[in-house]
């Protein structure tokens, strides 16, 4: 028997049941029928944030961030390679800390960007300081 692992939409924030061996066959949501994996970092807000980090299966990485920060701006195309070679293994997700001043002080985020990695709801470590792809991608599987 395969496991089954819940996976959260990015796009309805439905839970998934989805066996682990199908989780590189590009699986669709239940609900919405788009795409569980797209290679790209999904957008978290006060909304949906709960849920994606301790409902999830698969272990999230969350990029806090603002829009006014220079080295957020630097390394976001850096975090979107690093999604392509993280996904289906680890979501990939940013929390804008302007918006979700909230979020970001529950967790006392005192730098930006700042990476933390999620599993079972459960923090597991944090980064601060803009990262590389191939830094970011190591830093993850070291976590893990």
């Amino acid at each position: 028997m395969t496991e089954a692992l819940h996976i959260i939409c990015p796009h309805c924030d439905a839970t998934n049941r989805t066996p682990n061996s199908q989780l590189n066959d590009n699986p669709k949501c239940g609900k919405c029928h788009k795409p569980l994996f797209s290679g790209k970092p999904m957008e978290l807000t006060g909304k949906n944030f709960q849920k994606h980090i301790s409902r999830s299966h698969i272990p999230v990485l969350v990029d806090f961030w603002a829009p006014w920060c220079g080295p957020c701006k630097m390394m976001a195309p850096a975090f979107e390679q690093a999604a392509l070679a993280l996904e289906p293994k680890v979501r990939l997700a940013k929390l804008n800390t302007e918006n979700e001043q909230q979020i970001g002080g529950r967790f006392a985020i005192r730098s930006i960007p700042t990476l933390a990695l999620f599993k079972n709801g459960q923090e597991l470590n944090r980064q601060a300081g803009a990262m590389g792809a191939q830094d970011i991608i190591r830093w993850v599987s070291e976590q893990l």
